[in-house]
């Protein structure tokens, strides 16, 4: 075996150090001394590593015990890594630490709150109404969460939208009734809320069209389809979510009825069809043909939207000799001025129109209008 002359230790560390090397040795890096070298080479399958500056050992506890010896240290002043991988000390494994559950977070709640309204089959936007109350409370009161409110809390909470937040009696009734839902149904704590009263909404007398102004509010658009929405939306006196959604086969010709599906509560109804109303439906239908949909969207192959639908009552209000304040003097009833018709519906459902197709003549409540 070459001896390693004494300027191959120069860079060598001050204290030995005993290393794993890889793939079954132990490698010893040590400052130069004859008697320390002298001892070394008496350990079993000692071998001087040249290269990397090193003396290399086999790997095993008896090799290990030897070069303990040899270089007059004890295994404390072992790396834990080689004390481990050798075998001198015994790895004690670590007690787990007690973790908390997972605190449940608001998000949790508001999709527990989601899924008892869909089970109640609720509609999207009470979904969203209630969903936006109870996210405002968690606000208001964070870092604490809904089910660790008090009653005095949720009083407080009802003046601060009153008092400060200046919300209407209607608007804070909304929020009593989302937090109620969630109190009770979500939350399985109906005394939380306790006997908290509710404001009381004012009662207000709608403002409504004269029978004149529905008369003249047709003739405000030369456009057919907006004609046709506005004459079967008052006649018929439907809601604006209605008569968007009022489909070709709903249009009763021969019984001289609108059969109106899904209203609010998704109650279905009949209402009765006013002949002139019917007449100006099929001349709509003879030149637009639409598909399913009476009024469908532009450019979609659905129906024509709420916001759409609207417009077309403004622009027609807007034009000469039409409504004076058709936006501030008339009262809003789902989303359309109400109508003041004394002497009720003015066409001749007894009648039946003699003209061919559009809607429904003649024909099944759920049969398609001929095409000729």
């Amino acid at each position: 075996m070459q001896n390693p002359s004494k300027g191959q230790f120069q860079s060598s560390p001050v204290k030995p150090r005993i290393l794993l090397s890889p793939p079954d040795r132990i490698a010893v890096c040590i400052p130069f001394d004859e008697s320390t070298i002298q001892r070394l080479r008496g350990v079993p399958g000692s071998r001087w590593e040249s290269q990397k500056g090193l003396w290399s050992f086999p790997r095993s506890r008896d090799t290990l015990e030897k070069l303990l010896a040899a270089l007059r240290i004890d295994w404390h002043q072992l790396d834990r890594e080689v004390a481990v991988g050798l075998g001198s000390v015994k790895i004690i494994p670590s007690q787990p630490q007690r973790v908390s559950p997972p605190r449940p977070s608001a998000s949790s709640d508001l999709e527990a709150l989601r899924r008892e309204l869909r089970i109640r089959d609720c509609s999207p936007k009470t979904i969203k109404a209630y969903e936006s109350s109870v996210r405002s409370l968690m606000k208001h009161f964070s870092p604490q969460r809904p089910h660790e409110l008090s009653d005095k809390q949720i009083r407080e909470y009802v003046l601060f939208l009153l008092e400060t937040k200046k919300l209407a009696a209607r608007s804070v009734n909304q929020v009593l009734t989302a937090l109620r839902f969630l109190y009770v149904e979500v939350y399985r704590k109906p005394m939380v809320l306790g006997e908290i009263p509710r404001p009381k909404n004012p009662r207000k007398l709608p403002a409504v069209l004269t029978e004149e102004e529905v008369r003249q509010l047709p003739g405000g658009t030369k456009n057919l389809k907006h004609k046709s929405l506005l004459m079967l939306t008052y006649s018929a006196g439907l809601r604006v979510k209605e008569v968007v959604q009022m489909k070709v086969a709903n249009i009763d010709g021969e019984r001289m009825m609108v059969y109106v599906q899904k209203a609010k509560g998704k109650k279905d109804r009949y209402v009765p069809l006013a002949e002139m109303t019917l007449s100006t439906l099929r001349e709509y239908w003879k030149k637009e043909q639409p598909g399913e949909w009476l009024f469908p969207g532009k450019g979609t192959s659905g129906y024509l939207s709420k916001g759409s639908a609207q417009k077309v009552f403004y622009a027609a209000a807007a034009r000469p000799a039409r409504l004076t304040d058709p936006v501030g003097r008339a009262g809003r009833t789902a989303g359309w001025p109400a109508p003041h018709l004394s002497a009720g519906n003015r066409g001749s459902p007894g009648r039946k129109s003699q003209s061919q197709g559009g809607p429904r003549e003649n024909r099944g409540r759920h049969e398609k209008p001929d095409s000729s």
